[in-house]
């Protein structure tokens, strides 16, 4: 598997072959631009998919034979449809996981708190949730989770060990902040896209296709679409013989520190 160390020293120490080369025997120019190139390209790509853990630990899926899939939601607390999200489950006698967006909380205390005292799991989202969260430095990527987990403690007096990244997105100072704070890095292995489209039946049909065992479903509180679907997909999920349980347990990790 890919990793950021790895892929440095590799890159570098190719980069000082070719130099090496090049005072011998003058080499083409595209050499060096192709070597860049292709560096360039795995950095993307580590940045861009989070389970291969490109640059820090990542848990994206538990164990097939646990017969049990997770459901996280992402974004919220979204006053007028966190709600109802919460009813669909509560209905189903089911527990999720939703990371938490720090200012949201902030601005509806009382909607996170519900999300806890419903039985659910709150995790870190980062406190903006900017396009740029992850091209700040280190240090202000850590304020961000340090502020997000202090508004989580005010409003239901837990502190979250699980984050996942805005976006899905990771590089060197998203790694920094998370290892200093001791967090579990948490993916998915089902992505429903369900912010991207407004048809539910594809939605549905993407999440419903190959679930399994093990499976971490990614889904969105603010997506009017996820809201169409929830009922059908939690139908299909237990058709087929899965149970849902909660993020922690499906992982049998500690939630709260």
């Amino acid at each position: 598997m890919l990793k950021f160390k790895t892929v440095n020293i590799t890159f570098f120490i190719l980069l000082i072959l070719l130099v090496v080369f090049d005072q011998r025997a003058p080499l083409p120019f595209f050499t060096f631009v192709i070597l860049i190139s292709i560096y360039l390209i795995i950095l993307v790509y580590g940045s861009a998919v989070l389970s291969i853990q490109f640059f820090l630990p990542v848990t994206w899926r538990g164990e097939v034979r646990s017969n049990a899939v997770a459901l996280t939601f992402d974004d919220g607390p979204i006053p007028g449809n966190t709600e109802k999200i919460l009813e669909i489950l509560k209905l189903y006698k089911i527990q999720a996981a939703f990371f938490c967006i720090g200012n949201r909380i902030a601005d509806h205390p009382d909607l996170a708190k519900r999300i806890h005292e419903d039985g659910h799991l709150l995790g870190n989202h980062s406190y903006w949730h900017r396009v740029t969260f992850d091209l700040q430095t280190a240090r202000k990527i850590e304020q961000e989770l340090i502020d997000t987990d202090d508004v989580i403690q005010r409003s239901v007096g837990i502190k979250p060990n699980f984050f996942r990244p805005p976006f899905g997105v990771s590089n060197p100072m998203v790694a920094k902040a998370v290892k200093k704070r001791g967090y579990r890095t948490i993916g998915w292995s089902v992505r429903s896209m369900d912010t991207l489209g407004k048809n539910s039946s594809i939605v549905l049909d993407r999440v419903t296709k190959s679930v399994k065992g093990g499976d971490i479903i990614l889904l969105h509180d603010y997506s009017s679409v996820t809201l169409e679907v929830l009922p059908a997909l939690l139908d299909h999920v237990l058709k087929v013989g899965l149970k849902i349980v909660r993020l922690d347990i499906l992982l049998n990790e500690k939630p709260y520190g």
